[in-house]
C-alpha cells in the first residue's frame, strides 16, 4: 500500500486573520484527500494553537517573510542570512517528511518557491495580495513565479488582471476565497453591555489588522463626521497591529482622545469573539486605502447579515452589489463614506434588505462547498502536471 502524499505549507504568520483562515481550510480540504500536510510557521501563535488541535504536524522557523520593513538595503541583508537558515531547515524537514508538494501561502513566504525547484517539487503559490508598481521586489516575484510555479491560486479577478499583465508563463487561476460560516449565520450577538456599548447604540463595526492599507484612521474620521450629528452612533474597532506597525494605533488612539470620540468609538484590539460582534453590528466598513485582493471579513460580515460599506479597492466590488448588499465608496473619499453610512442609519429596513441580500449572495457565490471543490481540483492537477 502506498503512504499518503505529503505536503509542505509554509505560511506568513501565526494569527488568525484572512489569509491565515484561508490556510486552515486548504490544509483540511487536503487532509481530507489523503494528504498528509506539515506546516511551517515562523512564530508561534493562534494559528499554530488551531492546527495543533487539528492534529497537524506544525513546525517553527524564521522563514524571512518579506515586509515593508525590510525593503532597504540592510532589511534585504537580513532577508537573505533568514532565507539560507530556511532552506537549510526545509532541508532537513524534507529528510524527515519526503515532500510530494510545497505549498506558499502569500506572497511574503518567498523560501518555499526556490526551495521547491532545487528539489525538483511542484510547488503552488496562494497570491492574496495586490502589490502595485514595478519595483525590483515586484520583478524578482513575477521571475520567481514564471519560473517555479505554473498555476497559481489567485484569490480575485483584480488580483489575476494585475498579474497577468507581469507573467509570461506562469497562469493564474482565480479561486475565491470560502469560509464556513455557521458561526456567523448561527451566532448569538455580543451584548452591547459586554463590549461598554450603550444600550440603543446603532453599531458601526471595522474588522482588520492594522496596517498602512487598511483605512483605520479613515474609519475614525468617519466616525468624527458622523457622532456629531447622529449621536445614538457607536464605532467599534477590531484588530491588532503587524509587529513594526504599531505606530498606526497609536496615532489612532491619539485620534480618538484630540477629537473627543472616547464615548463614541470603541476600539477592542484582537478579538476571538469576531462573529458575535459582527452579529451584534448594524452596519460594516472596511474603507481600504491600498488595494484589497479579497478581503475574508467582508464575506464574514455578509454572512453575519451587515450591509457593508467598502471601498473600491480590488476584491472588495467583486463581493459587494453597489445598491444591493451595500455600498462601494472611493478610496480615501471622506464625503461618499459619509453619505453612504448616512444612507444606512437612516433607514432600517434598507438595512434588513441589504443585509438579508449579502447572506444570499455569500451563500451561493462564496461557499465553502465551492472553495473546497476548486482547491481540490487544482491541487490534482498540479500533480499530474509533474
Amino acid at each position: 500500500m502506498e503512504s499518503p502524499l505529503t505536503v509542505l505549507f509554509l505560511n506568513s504568520s501565526s494569527d488568525l486573520y484572512g489569509s491565515s483562515r484561508i490556510l486552515i481550510e486548504v490544509v483540511k480540504i487536503y487532509k481530507n484527500a489523503g494528504l498528509t500536510p506539515v506546516v511551517v510557521l515562523s512564530e508561534p501563535g493562534p494559528l499554530q494553537s488551531y492546527l495543533d488541535d487539528l492534529g497537524i504536524a506544525v513546525r517553527i522557523q524564521n522563514l524571512g517573510i518579506l515586509r515593508r520593513k525590510y525593503v532597504n538595503p540592510s532589511g534585504v541583508i537580513n532577508r537573505i542570512g533568514k532565507n539560507i537558515t530556511a532552506y537549510r531547515f526545509l532541508d532537513q524537514l524534507h529528510t524527515e517528511f519526503n515532500f510530494d508538494l510545497v505549498y506558499s501561502n502569500t506572497l511574503a513566504v518567498v523560501v518555499g518557491a526556490q526551495w521547491a525547484k532545487w528539489n525538483k517539487l511542484p510547488h503552488i503559490w496562494h497570491i492574496h495580495e495586490m502589490l502595485l508598481g514595478s519595483s525590483p521586489l515586484i520583478r524578482l516575484l513575477t521571475k520567481m513565479l514564471d519560473n517555479t510555479t505554473p498555476s497559481p491560486i489567485v484569490v480575485s479577478e483584480a488580483v489575476k488582471n494585475l498579474w497577468d499583465k507581469r507573467l509570461k508563463k506562469a497562469i493564474p487561476e482565480v479561486i475565491h476565497n470560502g469560509l464556513p460560516y455557521e458561526v456567523f449565520l448561527n451566532q448569538s450577538e455580543k451584548s452591547l453591555q459586554e463590549l461598554s456599548i450603550p444600550e440603543n447604540s446603532l453599531v458601526i463595526t471595522m474588522v482588520g489588522r492594522i496596517n498602512p492599507g487598511k483605512g483605520q484612521l479613515f474609519f475614525l474620521n468617519l466616525a468624527r463626521e458622523i457622532s456629531s450629528t447622529y449621536p445614538h452612533c457607536h464605532f467599534v474597532l477590531v484588530g491588532d497591529p503587524y509587529p513594526g506597525y504599531e505606530s498606526i494605533e497609536i496615532e489612532m488612539n491619539k485620534f480618538i482622545l484630540e477629537n473627543g470620540l472616547e464615548n463614541c468609538v470603541s476600539n477592542l484590539g484582537f478579538r476571538k469573539d469576531v462573529a458575535s460582534i459582527l452579529k451584534g453590528s448594524d452596519i460594516f466598513v472596511l474603507p481600504s486605502s491600498l488595494p484589497d485582493s479579497l478581503p475574508t471579513v467582508i464575506l464574514e460580515a455578509m454572512a453575519a447579515g451587515c450591509p457593508v460599506v467598502a471601498t473600491r479597492s480590488g476584491g472588495s466590488s467583486e463581493m459587494v452589489i453597489d445598491g444591493k448588499t451595500g455600498y462601494l465608496i472611493s478610496i480615501n473619499d471622506l464625503d461618499e463614506g459619509v453619505n453612504a453610512l448616512i444612507k444606512l442609519i437612516l433607514d432600517p429596513e434598507l438595512r434588513e434588505t441589504f443585509g438579508n441580500s449579502g447572506r444570499i449572495r455569500v451563500m451561493n457565490e462564496f461557499s465553502l462547498d465551492s472553495f473546497s471543490e476548486n482547491i481540490e481540483n487544482h491541487l490534482w492537477q498540479q500533480l499530474r502536471k509533474n
